[in-house]
């Protein structure tokens, strides 16, 4: 349950920082659905065409490397009306990285996203690298990650996961990279279906 909602105190780790975006009384339930990690030829069209299934707009928290590599697929995004984060140029971790070199990386991903939403790669980064951060960026953090990405979880529970810890306003967490896709073929259309059955709306972050 730690890795699947973070607890509060670990979200006190991080002030300022958004896990949760609840909705107004009486405006009903949302979910903000998100990819880390791509866009990669392999994953990030397929996950395209099940959210257009859907009529689902997503927020892709983005490696600048591979934005590099295919941006074609960052127009692609675009252009079907899904927003844009940053996710470093290199899914650098904050722990493994001094401030300097981790504020110049983000920047390089920022350049290359043209976004001022960021997401930390591994959910983790020091104090200080927060602090400078929060100077340019809007940190997003996760109220739900799905362990999609998990060799020793199936599809099914990858979707248990969605279904146990989902509420209003949660940020949810997938990934359209090639670790994930074994699971993510399966539990991405069911967790969509799932949600929508329950009531809730979908919308971007901003």
């Amino acid at each position: 349950m730690f890795i699947e909602r973070p607890p509060r105190w670990f979200r006190a780790l991080f002030p300022g920082a958004v896990f949760r975006v609840k909705s107004e009384k009486g405006t009903g339930k949302r979910v903000f659905i998100t990819f880390d990690d791509g866009p990669i030829p392999e994953a990030t069209p397929w996950v395209l065409d099940v959210l257009d299934e859907f009529g689902i707009k997503a927020t892709f928290f983005m490696v600048g490397q591979n934005v590099e590599r295919h941006p074609e697929l960052l127009e692609e995004v675009r252009r079907r009306g899904h927003a844009v984060g940053n996710h470093t140029l290199h899914h650098i971790q904050g722990a493994s990285a001094t401030t300097m070199r981790y504020m110049r990386d983000a920047a390089e991903g920022a350049e290359l996203t043209g976004s001022i939403l960021f997401r930390p790669p591994h959910g983790w980064l020091r104090p200080r690298q927060l602090m400078a951060l929060k100077k340019h960026y809007k940190v997003i953090m996760y109220d739900l990650v799905t362990r999609d990405y998990s060799k020793h979880l199936t599809a099914p529970e990858v979707v248990e996961n969605v279904k146990r810890f989902a509420r209003d306003g949660s940020i949810i967490v997938f990934h359209d990279s090639l670790k994930s896709l074994p699971r993510l073929k399966d539990s991405l259309p069911a967790s969509l279906e799932w949600l929508k059955g329950e009531g809730y709306r979908f919308e971007t972050l901003s």
